[in-house]
């Protein structure tokens, strides 16, 4: 099935994108250095019933800013979406998110009502949705991975990341038959991007949390099924999903289960938006 690039303007930046598939519409926001390739297995697996979109998120690969090594704060991230999905369809979409993907959702579902029919939030790592000690906590804590890498380079903040967000490299679990991604020199750069941009966008987050249980967007709390519990994104799922009044949607893999567990993740999100559709 051939998939469609194209670019968009946006304020301050130009956007790369991509559409592959027949169907309604779903856009996949990835997680923090994932450009429109990072779910290449997951895509192949929903092209028969959706149209998907994806896109490097301003600053990452093709996406190129006005004024570059400017950064931009969720609210921007929320309005970069919007205008790609209001250029792409006049119907309400749906959305999945992961990780810094899941909180450019949730900051969408809140501007731009109606846009949004379901946003799958997978592991929002928004410290916002924690109590206050742990935000606090939590928004050092990526302060302090931000001056490491600064200080001694992006292999020592991989670590650190690792850790907060409960991956653990030395055993990866993924479904056989996939090639890993390599770590190329755009993935490098983007590793580098994200950490020295969206980390503070993340600290400076203003997401108004309480007002996400008024939305009209169905919103579906997710965690992977072998990410820790006591983790940070693990909690943001939860606190999520307390604030809404859900249980939190098991999906397969970990925090990166999109990626890990193509096939698996595909059924789960699947069996989810056509629960959304008959509902």
């Amino acid at each position: 099935m051939s998939t469609t690039t194209d670019y968009l303007s946006v304020p301050g930046a130009s956007l790369y994108y991509e559409m592959r598939g027949n169907g309604p519409t779903l856009l996949i926001s990835q997680s923090g250095e994932g450009d429109a390739a990072r779910s290449a297995d997951l895509v192949e697996r929903l092209a028969d019933a959706y149209t998907v979109i994806t896109y490097d998120r301003r600053g990452l690969s093709r996406s190129t800013l006005d004024h570059p090594g400017s950064a931009a704060t969720m609210t921007e991230h929320a309005d970069d979406v919007h205008r790609l999905l209001a250029a792409v369809t006049d119907e309400p979409a749906a959305m999945l998110g992961c990780s810094l993907g899941a909180v450019i959702g949730l900051h969408l579902a809140l501007r731009h009502t109606g846009q949004l029919s379901t946003l799958i939030a997978h592991e929002p790592v928004a410290p916002r949705l924690l109590p206050v000690p742990d935000r606090a906590r939590h928004e050092a804590e990526l302060a302090e991975i931000q001056q490491l890498y600064r200080e001694q380079g992006l292999a020592p903040a991989l670590r650190a990341v690792a850790d907060v967000l409960g991956i653990d490299p030395a055993n990866p679990d993924a479904e056989p038959g996939l090639t890993p991604q390599p770590m190329t020199s755009r993935r490098i750069a983007n590793f580098g991007f994200f950490i020295e941009n969206d980390f503070t966008a993340l600290i400076n987050d203003t997401l108004p949390v309480n007002d996400l249980a008024h939305t009209p967007t169905r919103i579906v709390p997710a965690a992977g099924r072998t990410t820790p519990r006591a983790v940070f994104d693990y909690r943001c799922a939860q606190e999520l999903a307390t604030l809404l009044g859900a249980e939190v949607a098991e999906f397969p893999g970990g925090h990166n289960g999109n990626t890990t567990h193509p096939r698996a993740y595909a059924a789960q999100l699947h069996q989810i938006l056509q629960t959304a559709k008959v509902g």
